[in-house]
C-alpha cells in the first residue's frame, strides 16, 4: 500500500488509462485550482460543469495562464442542474468520477442517487477518508455519509474501504472495528457488531481482508498499547482501515486529524458507478487535488 500521498500522486500520474473528473458547479475558486494543480502536475484532465461566466472569470483573474484550456459546460448558476449534468457525463462516458464544487453535498448526492438518471449501483455507498500519518495512509470510515450502520451496513462499509486499499496496492488490508474498549459488552451493540464481523471474516464471508475487533483505538493503531494490553491479533498495532462504530466518532476524529494534527488528508465516495468525491467546500485546493488523486486512481 502507498506510505504516503507523494506516492499516491505518483500512482496517479503513472495511470496509462486514467479518467476525466467532472467538476459539479465548478464556479468556485478552490475548485478551479484544483482543476489547475490537476493539469499542472499531470493527474488527470478535468470537465467543468456549471456557471460558464463565472468559471471564466475565476480563470481569468486567477489562473489567466489557464484560460481556454479546460472544456466548460454552461448550466448557468442553477446548482442542481450543474450536478444532474455532472452525472449524466459520467452515463456519457466524458467523465469518470466527480468532484464537488459549489453544489453541497447533499445536493450532489440528490443527483448521484437518483433512481431513474444516477449512479447507483444498490449498494450502500460511504466516503472513505484517508490520512497521512508520519509511516503510513491509514483508511477511516463513515464520517460522511451512512449516521448509524446497523451489522450489514458495517460489512458494506468495510467492503468498500477495502476495495479503496487495493486500488492503493494493499492486498490483504488489516481492519479494526472501533469501539470504546476492546472486549465484547452486551450493553455496547457495537462491539456485538464487531465480534460477529470479525468471525464471519475468519470462515470466509468477508474476504480480502483480516478483521478484528472490538478494538480501542490506541490498541488498533499502536503496538505497545496492543502488547501491554496482552491483546493478541494479527490487526492490533497494525490496522489499515478504521471502522467507526457511527457518523459522529468518524467525523469528530477525521476533523481533528485535519485541525489540531495538521495530517494532509482525502477522501473517496464508493459503492457507486464512479467515485464521487465530497471534500468541503471549505477545503483547501490541495485537499481536492488528493480527493482528485485518490478518485482517479479508485477509478479503475
Amino acid at each position: 500500500m502507498i506510505k504516503n500521498f507523494d506516492e499516491l500522486l505518483q500512482l496517479c500520474r503513472q495511470k496509462t488509462d486514467k479518467k476525466t473528473a467532472v467538476i459539479a458547479a465548478a464556479q468556485t475558486e478552490s475548485a478551479i485550482e484544483a482543476a489547475v494543480i490537476a493539469a499542472a502536475e499531470n493527474l488527470t484532465k478535468c470537465l467543468l460543469v456549471g456557471d460558464k461566466a463565472a468559471i471564466e472569470a475565476i480563470i481569468a483573474e486567477k489562473f489567466s495562464a489557464y484560460n481556454g484550456c479546460f472544456e466548460i459546460i454552461d448550466t448557468g448558476a442553477d446548482l442542481q442542474k450543474a450536478c444532474a449534468v455532472a452525472v449524466q457525463t459520467i452515463h456519457e462516458g466524458k467523465a469518470g468520477l466527480i468532484l464537488k464544487g459549489k453544489a453541497d453535498t447533499a445536493l450532489l448526492l440528490k443527483a448521484v442517487l437518483d433512481k431513474e438518471k444516477g449512479l447507483s449501483t444498490g449498494e450502500v455507498i460511504s466516503d472513505v477518508f484517508a490520512y497521512e500519518t508520519p509511516e503510513k495512509v491509514v483508511l477511516l470510515t463513515d464520517g460522511g455519509i451512512v449516521l448509524y450502520p446497523d451489522l450489514k451496513e458495517k460489512i458494506s462499509l468495510i467492503k468498500n474501504a477495502v476495495k479503496v486499499a487495493h486500488s492503493l496496492g494493499n492486498p490483504n488490508p488489516k481492519v479494526a472495528l472501533l469501539s470504546a474498549v476492546e472486549v465484547v459488552n452486551p450493553k455496547m451493540p457495537c462491539t456485538l457488531d464487531a465480534a460477529i464481523i470479525t468471525k464471519m471474516n475468519q470462515r470466509g464471508q468477508i474476504t480480502g481482508c483480516v478483521i478484528d475487533g472490538p478494538l480501542a483505538l490506541d490498541n488498533a493503531i499502536d503496538i505497545e498499547s496492543a502488547k501491554i494490553k496482552g491483546i493478541d491479533s494479527p490487526v492490533a498495532g497494525h490496522a489499515d482501515i478504521l471502522i467507526a462504530p457511527n457518523i459522529e466518532a468518524a467525523n469528530i476524529f477525521a476533523k481533528s486529524l485535519t485541525y489540531y494534527a495538521k495530517y494532509r488528508v482525502a477522501h473517496v465516495v464508493m459503492g457507486t458507478k464512479a467515485p464521487i468525491l465530497i471534500a468541503s467546500r471549505a477545503d483547501a485546493a490541495e485537499v481536492k487535488m488528493l480527493c482528485l488523486a485518490m478518485g482517479i486512481v479508485c477509478s479503475g
